[in-house]
């Protein structure tokens, strides 16, 4: 199991069965995972503790999508992954796009997103120490 699989993911999604799916695909991979029906179990989750990666789904309309970037960029710095499909508007307010066509590339940008986040956390502590023992 890899250091970053313990991470915590928000999955929010308008449609009941992918939210599922995607949402045992992520367990059975070993993270832990809430999941969100819709605008307001989304909104309620801001405040529920922290995530390492909150995950749009494609079902999700763009206006609603912007708004709820807005609101977890005021209570969470975690990254945002929104899922597309080939005919839909994207946002441009997000931390990372991926077309959501196939559970194996789900997992792989999840994996790449939280290795990359897992990697900054390390450099800033690394970089906070260095300045510290300077001083």
């Amino acid at each position: 199991m890899h250091i970053w699989r313990a991470k915590r993911i928000l999955l929010i999604s308008y449609d009941e069965r992918l939210l599922i799916a995607r949402r045992v695909l992520l367990e059975r991979e070993g993270y832990n995972v809430a999941s969100a029906l819709g605008l307001k179990e989304a909104l309620a989750n801001c405040n529920d503790g922290a995530f390492d990666l909150v995950i749009l789904g494609h079902s999700i309309p763009l206006a609603d999508k912007e708004g709820l970037v807005r609101t977890f960029r005021a209570c969470s710095s975690a990254p945002i992954l929104s899922l597309w499909e080939n005919d839909e508007a994207v946002s441009h307010s997000v931390d990372y796009l991926a077309f959501s066509d196939s559970p194996e590339k789900l997992l792989g940008n999840v994996e790449t997103i939280l290795a990359r986040t897992a990697s900054s956390e390390v450099a800033r502590r690394v970089s906070s120490e260095v300045s510290e023992d300077s001083n």
